[in-house]
């Protein structure tokens, strides 16, 4: 394995599909322990929990609406409880509402919002203390190369990748006497079910614009969110990583 997480404790937002369930997998043979919030998709949560278990590794799943500050602060002590401490926290919870601005409803920006943005606020805050205690932790939060460039239609899922950017830089000057990095994975197109339900002509021209000529796999984002959260990146804070194929660059 590339990354080693032997006895790192680790908490993936949004860990049943896409992007969190390849970070889930990879911490999972990596060595971690780890625990992971769902909202609705418990089937998948149980299957991800069995198949873990399978393979020998100690796993935790929570039905958890990340919009709620409180929600976080369960999920976070059940875990530093369940696992004795919270090493690695993946903030890759997210919706996308897309719509041109002028279509846009209030309620369809504030749920993006709040999904996006505020969970990494929600969870970000309930780890602070946990590892501040321990003078050491990881956090690498999910943001996209929407959020460092826009798109036509998606004013709100940008914004909220492009707050999570600013967050970020903000809480790593925060943390970093503590021994604590806060880092950001920011992806391309990545083929996973939400990119599925695009149109064939907007997923070519969208493959078109990465000069690598493919579109990721969730894996390929989960490698680089493992180097982050691995000790190979100790020295590393305050950075956002492109996983993009070169379409930011």
């Amino acid at each position: 394995m590339p990354f080693d997480l032997s006895d790192q404790s680790v908490l993936v937002t949004g860990g049943t599909r896409g992007i969190g369930r390849a970070v889930v997998e990879a911490a999972a043979e990596a060595g971690a322990r780890v625990a992971f919030t769902y909202h609705s998709s418990t089937e998948a949560a149980e299957e991800i929990e069995a198949q873990l278990a399978e393979e020998g590794t100690k796993a935790q799943s929570f039905q958890s609406d990340a919009a709620s500050t409180d929600a976080a602060a369960e999920v976070v002590e059940a875990v530093t409880d369940a696992f004795g401490s919270l090493d690695v926290l993946v903030n890759n919870a997210g919706i996308t509402r897309d719509g041109l601005l002028l279509r846009m409803s209030e309620a369809d920006w504030d749920a993006t919002m709040e999904t996006n943005l505020k969970s990494v606020f929600n969870f970000s805050k309930a780890a602070y203390k946990p590892m501040m205690r321990q003078r050491a932790g990881r956090i690498v939060n999910l943001s996209s190369v929407v959020g460092l460039a826009g798109n036509p239609g998606q004013t709100s899922y940008a914004a909220s990748k492009a707050g999570i950017v600013g967050f970020s830089k903000s809480l790593a000057r925060e943390l970093a006497s503590r021994g604590v990095t806060v880092n950001v994975v920011a992806p391309g197109y990545v083929e996973t079910d939400m990119t599925d339900e695009l149109p064939d002509r907007a997923r070519e021209a969208m493959k078109g614009q990465v000069p690598l000529g493919r579109p990721a796999q969730p894996e390929d984002v989960a490698q680089a969110v493992l180097f982050l959260a691995s000790g190979a990146a100790g020295y590393i804070t305050g950075h956002v990583l492109h996983v993009d194929g070169g379409m930011a660059m």
